[in-house]
């Protein structure tokens, strides 16, 4: 295993100087690249008591998420990990954090770490969407479960399926008099009930452990995993951007700062990144 690790920097007085020649001014930021490159040298030597093969890489960007995501096109990495933090809702409307920029457009599996260490034995929530019966969701929860099972062993954890389904729209009990809300709701649940079957069954996983449950993800997946203490929720983003991402979102990034584990967020296969020069090619 390859360890790679990677840091953004950017100081927009280097670009402001006009008293310093342009020459100056790549010297300066040379010499604070290799500054920064030699503080994570010395931070690794202090934690690589595993020796691993790890390697260091400081990149000057002005748009951190860019340089992070060309640089994973570039050298096709298996896993971008990174630190994450609550961000300020009303900065986030007007400043999309970079967290967000990647959920959307990385193409590798982001993980995505708050302040907490791992333990043996602890619940990895994987999150499912069964209710559908579009292909590509399909193939998405699979590649969800399976990347879930694969962290449990590493981790010696506890697979655990979430699922939830929309509850009765309110608007059609006051606009439809004859409608049953009771008859939906179980209909509804069913349909899913049935989905989880189907999956938990494809991959071995006792009913025990699946869980289908009425509510919206944004506040059903935090609130189970607070409820269960788990350590990692398996997800899917499908990358959504542009006006649908601003007024539509992704479940991914409506949990990231109400969630306390950490998240991995999985790509469905085919993605293409929005930066990737195959897609602006194609396009």
């Amino acid at each position: 295993m390859k360890i790679e690790v990677l840091m953004v920097i950017y100081d927009f007085s280097f670009e402001m100087t006009s008293m310093i020649s342009k020459e100056e001014r790549h010297n300066m930021r040379d010499a604070v690249l290799k500054q920064q490159k030699n503080w994570i040298f010395e931070a690794i030597k202090e934690q690589n008591e595993h020796n691993f093969d790890v390697s260091i890489s400081v990149l000057w960007h002005n748009r951190p998420f860019e340089a992070i995501i060309n640089h994973v096109i570039d050298n096709k990495n298996d896993l971008v990990i990174k630190a994450t933090h609550h961000h300020d809702k009303l900065g986030s409307l007007i400043f999309t954090p970079t967290d967000w920029h990647l959920l959307r457009k990385c193409p590798s599996p982001l993980l995505l770490v708050k302040n907490l260490e791992w333990q043996p034995g602890q619940k990895i929530v994987s999150s499912v969407h069964v209710g559908s019966e579009n292909k590509d969701h399909i193939k998405l929860n699979s590649k969800i479960v399976a990347e879930t099972i694969k962290i449990s062993k590493i981790l010696d954890g506890e697979v655990n399926l979430l699922n939830s389904y929309p509850p009765t729209p309110v608007n059609i009990t006051v606009e439809i008099p004859e409608f049953d809300p009771n008859t939906y709701s179980k209909t509804m649940r069913n349909h899913h009930i049935l989905g989880m079957k189907a999956l938990r069954q494809n991959f071995g996983l006792p009913e025990e452990k699946t869980f289908v449950l009425e509510g919206i993800p944004s506040d059903i997946i935090p609130q189970f995993c607070d409820d269960h203490n788990a350590e990692v929720v398996v997800l899917g983003t499908t990358g959504r951007t542009g006006l649908s991402a601003v007024f539509i979102g992704n479940t991914a990034e409506s949990i990231i700062d109400k969630v306390k584990s950490d998240v991995l967020a999985i790509k469905p296969d085919g993605y293409v990144s929005p930066l990737d020069p195959e897609n602006l090619y194609n396009s």
